[in-house]
């Protein structure tokens, strides 16, 4: 998969939690997240406890409030659909400052803001521990489809390709005295767009000949096989499993 490929989440640092193997984090961010979907929107106090455990993690990661946060704002769509079911839910209804509010409206509403929350949160924290190049190699280990890993892994490493053959489009067209002002230029974009899509195809054939060329079969050699020791794994469990313990103990009360 060649080598690392920095993304924008990424925070490079030497913390426990960056020295996790991938393949260990990505169970352990997939535990923790599956506990909180399955506990019931009326525990309050245990979304509390959830808030707390990630806070904890941040904190040994050394991730900064400010980062993490800035990461977050993803969830603005979603944070803000949530903000219209109290009004468009129908069922019994409560006043707040004169407004009508709908009850099984809020606590939808709650639900989505707080499981979703905490699992952005949660991912975050994942990107931000956990190289791109890690990350695929991580799920290769856990068996996932090696067509899935191998799609991801070249998205990723021509991305920047495909965004600066965007530029250089964008470049041409201002040095020719073209600006979008209107829906009248929408065809010049749609132009574009379909010759930055043929240039991609045709570059994607280039590389995967070259590919063959070199003995490409359909496969990608893993180049390094990190095994995670029985301490990494209890490192890596301990945010699901207390989790765990939070959400049966709501069950159990």
């Amino acid at each position: 998969m060649g080598s690392g490929h920095a993304h924008k989440l990424y925070r490079h640092g030497h913390s426990p939690v960056h020295g996790l193997p991938a393949h260990c984090k990505l169970i352990a961010v997939l535990g923790f997240v599956l506990v909180v979907v399955s506990t019931p929107r009326e525990a309050v106090w245990a979304f509390g406890l959830y808030a707390v455990l990630l806070a904890a993690v941040a904190a040994v990661a050394r991730v900064p409030a400010g980062f993490m946060l800035r990461r977050m704002l993803i969830e603005i769509p979603f944070v803000a659909f949530a903000l219209l079911m109290p009004f468009v839910v129908p069922g019994e209804q409560v006043q707040a400052l004169g407004v009508s509010l709908s009850v099984p409206g809020l606590w939808g509403a709650w639900n989505i803001l707080a499981k979703g929350t905490l699992g952005v949160a949660a991912s975050v924290i994942l990107a931000s521990t956990t190289e791109l190049r890690e990350l695929l190699l991580g799920l290769q280990r856990l068996r996932l489809p090696s067509m899935l890993v191998q799609i991801a892994s070249f998205m990723i490493r021509y991305s920047d390709v495909i965004t600066d053959e965007m530029r250089r489009m964008s470049i041409a067209r201002r040095s020719r005295g073209f600006e979008a002002r209107g829906v009248r230029h929408w065809g010049v974009l749609a132009a574009s767009a379909g010759a930055l899509f043929i240039r991609s195809y045709e570059r994607g054939e280039r590389v995967h000949l070259a590919m063959v060329s070199r003995g490409y079969t359909g496969t990608m050699p893993v180049l390094d096989q990190v095994r995670a020791s029985r301490v990494q794994w209890a490192s890596a469990a301990a945010l699901p499993l207390t989790a765990l313990a939070v959400c049966l103990l709501e069950w159990t009360l």
